[in-house]
Order: structure tokens, then sequence, then C-alpha cells
């Protein structure tokens, strides 16, 4: 959206940049600090928050922003933003509350954490960045209702693939042609990866094992898939997805044929994926359309004769790319990619080794689940344990690798908000909760530090 950089260089004209605070100040955090402050002008970073606090005044620091200052209350908070002084804090919610910040940019990962501040955002009347496929896929579509309640615009970004997706499906919407799958193209996938055997990734490019392994496992794909899924009302054709695997170079354009034709033409259309095509780590969009003039000025652009033609962008550009869907949301009340209704696909936990009655779930990207999609639909009915409120619960009965946990599979850590929310969600959705907590879990309370 080139329309974007031109309103950015007015607002930094007219001296009123658009004024961010960020909650994170990992790997992925520490590049929008930077691109902020180097290379966009109009937009602000104001503040940061970070449980390790030093973490958030490196964020600055390698951005070239200095002085960066501790504050513990909204008033030191606003302060700070009214003498232009960058500020750092390991409390989220002053960022939430406090007058003078436009957008939240959410860069944890998290999910029970997440939603906290994601509740009190929009509360607090700021629109809303997420960078957080784990939240977003888990209760999203809640998310959206409240921030349109709000009156504030909550999105996933540019730059990490759903952003990307969602930006060529609204282009070859555009152009008159129907898309019938949202893709996503990867270099590996492996469901029994860990954080040992990506211990050296990590390593290499300065990033947690964990993040490393849920790309790897397939878990991170899925959440990006159901976030496209919920954004654009497709399903999966299987759980799990098609997911071929071709010839490493194999180019993407061959998309056509890799795919059931059904699955695509009949119904909403599918989200997928792709191992081993070029280029990687691009995504794609197939799409189709019915009119014979159409399709003869497709094969004259090179597109092949139909019936599919597979629109690509070679890349996502992550950190990059940020600045530029909070710009959307702000300046334009768009949002990247957000939930259009009910939740249409999930992620489910599954079981990577053999799990023991009485184990605690580890996290994302450990050693004892991996993430697949699912349809919301058969998750729901079936009582399928979302992948995003996996962690922390505790085994009622053994598992064996690679079955699909459910709710009555484990009990679930007592007083999470996010398990009330998705609760929630089940209701406004579905018409009732999944979890065998049942309808009292939908005792709201005010979300609190």
């Amino acid at each position: 959206m080139f329309i974007v950089d031109t309103e950015l260089r007015k607002r930094e004209a007219a001296g009123k940049p658009i004024r961010i605070g960020m909650v994170g100040a990992g790997f992925m955090a520490r590049g929008i600090a930077m691109q902020i402050a180097r290379h966009v002008p109009g937009l602000e970073l104001v503040a940061i928050s970070n449980r390790n606090v030093e973490a958030a005044r490196l964020a600055f620091a390698d951005a070239g922003v200095e002085g960066a200052k501790f504050v513990s209350s909204p008033t030191a908070l606003e302060a700070a933003i009214a003498a232009r002084r960058p500020a750092v804090t390991d409390d989220p919610f002053l960022l939430c509350d406090a007058e003078g910040i436009d957008a939240i940019v959410e860069v944890t990962g998290a999910v029970e954490f997440s939603s906290h501040v994601a509740m009190r955002a929009i509360a607090g009347g700021k629109h809303l960045a997420l960078m957080n496929a784990e939240l977003d896929s888990t209760i999203g579509p809640l998310l959206k209702v409240y921030a349109d309640r709000a009156g504030v615009i909550v999105t996933n970004t540019e730059g990490d693939q759903p952003g990307v997706i969602m930006n060529l499906y609204r282009w070859v919407q555009g152009i008159g042609i129907r898309p019938v799958l949202c893709g996503n193209i990867k270099g590996l996938h492996d469901p029994y990866r860990n954080p040992t055997t990506q211990e050296g990734f990590a390593h290499k490019w300065g990033m947690k094992a964990p993040m490393v392994t849920s790309f790897a496992d397939g878990t991170k794909i899925s959440f990006e898939n159901a976030i496209v899924a919920n954004a654009t009302g497709m399903r999966v054709a299987k759980r799990g997805m098609h997911g071929p695997t071709v010839e490493p170079g194999t180019p993407i354009q061959d998309a056509v044929g890799w795919y059931p034709l059904h699955d695509l033409i009949d119904g909403p259309g599918i989200v997928d994926y792709v191992v081993g095509a070029m280029p990687n780590p691009g995504v794609f969009v197939l799409g189709t359309t019915e009119c014979p003039t159409e399709r003869h000025y497709l094969s004259l652009y090179k597109l092949g004769p139909g019936p599919l033609y597979c629109f690509y962008w070679p890349y996502h550009l992550c950190h990059f790319e940020v600045p530029t869907t909070v710009a959307r949301a702000v300046l334009f009340n768009d949002a990247a990619i957000a939930p259009k209704g009910p939740p249409t696909v999930d992620v489910v936990a599954t079981a990577k080794i053999d799990l023991t009655a009485g184990a605690t779930i580890d996290g994302i990207g450990h050693y004892m689940t991996y993430g697949i999609a699912e349809n919301a639909d058969v998750a729901h009915r079936d009582r399928l344990l979302p992948m995003g409120l996996a962690e922390g619960c505790r085994l009622k009965r053994s598992v064996p690798k690679d079955q699909v946990l459910t709710y009555d599979d484990v009990t679930l850590p007592a007083g999470r908000l996010s398990d009330r929310l998705r609760a929630e969600q089940d209701v406004m959705f579905f018409g009732s909760p999944a979890a065998s907590a049942g309808p009292a879990t939908l005792k709201r309370e005010p979300v609190t530090a």
C-alpha cells in the first residue's frame, strides 16, 4: 500500500507521528524497533515493555535510541511521552492505559500473558497489532468482536505470512479472480523436531530454540494458516492439510496440479502449504475464473490454460513490514488481516511423543506436542484441545504419539483468562463451550495486573 508512506510523511511534517507502544523485546521486537527508529518517518516508538527491562532498553539502544527512562506508572509514562523521551517498563498494562499511545504492537508469542495485554489494550482504546499467531489463532475471532465494539482495529501483521497472504488474496480478488487456495511455502516440515534438534540453527541466528522448533514441526504454519482461514472463510481439506512435498527448487507455478481440484472449487476454498517449492519462503494463492475471455487473457499473460492460476509473492520480510500494518490501522482503520466472523479453522494439540498420565504439557515448540490444523466445527464437536491452551495442562491419562488431545484428556490450569475467553468465543459462535468447565467459565472479571 504505497499510499501509506505518503500519509506517514504528512504526519511527520505536521509533527504528529503515530505513537506506538511495544510489548516484548525479543528477536522480532528488536527488528521492529530498529525499523521504526531508522527507516519509517511518521511513526514513533515511545515505549517498550518487557519482563526483563534491560532487554527493552537494549532494543532501543540497538535502534540508535538512547536515554530510555524506566517508568512505573501511567502518569510517568505519559510525562515521558509528552517530553519525547523513550520509556521502558516491566508492566505492559501501562502502555495499554496511558494517554498518548495510538497502537500497541504485541510481539511475545505467548497466549495467556498476551490475552491479558490484548483485552487491556482494546479496553484502553488502542489499536492492536499482533505479531502473535498463537494468540490470534486461539481467540482472534473473539478479540475482533471486542475491538469492533471499542471502535479499534485488531490485526495480525504484514511481513509474517498471514498478512502477506491476505494482501495477495485481496489483490487477486481485486482483479476479478476467485481465490480458492491460500498457501504457504516451506523448506522443512518434521513434526518430531524439538529444541534439542533445532538448537544449532537457533544459536546461529540469535533466536530461541522453541521458536525455531515451532516453525520446523508445523505448529507455526498451522497457526498462520488458521488465521488466513478465519479471515477469508476458507477451511482445510483434511486434518493437517495436504502439505505436498515436491522436489527442491520446483517452481511454485506448478502448484496448480498439486491439490485435488474438488477441494478447491467445491466450497469456500482451502488453506494449505507445500514443502520444497521455490521461491521459499514465499506465499501463493490459487485462483480461478469461469469467464472464457478472462481465461484467454490469463493464458496470454503466461499464467497457463486454467482452470487454476497461480499468483505468488516471493518472500515475507517479518519485522520490516510491521510499521505498515500499524499505519494502516491508525490512518485508515484497515486491518492487514483479521477474522471475518466465526472461526473456520483451529489448531489442535497432538502428541509429539508418547505422553504419560500425570505429566504437565510443556510449551509450544517444545518436546511434548505439535499443532495441526483442523476445521473449527470439527474441533468444537469433538472437544479437541486447542494448541494455544495446551501448555500447563495436566494429563489425566496417557496419550500415544500422534494422537490429537481432547479436553477430556487433560485438566486445565486454574484461573486462566485465555480459557475463559476461549469458552466465551465457543459460546458466541458455536452455542456452547467445548471445555468441560462449562458455562461457569464465562464469569466476567476485570483484567488486571
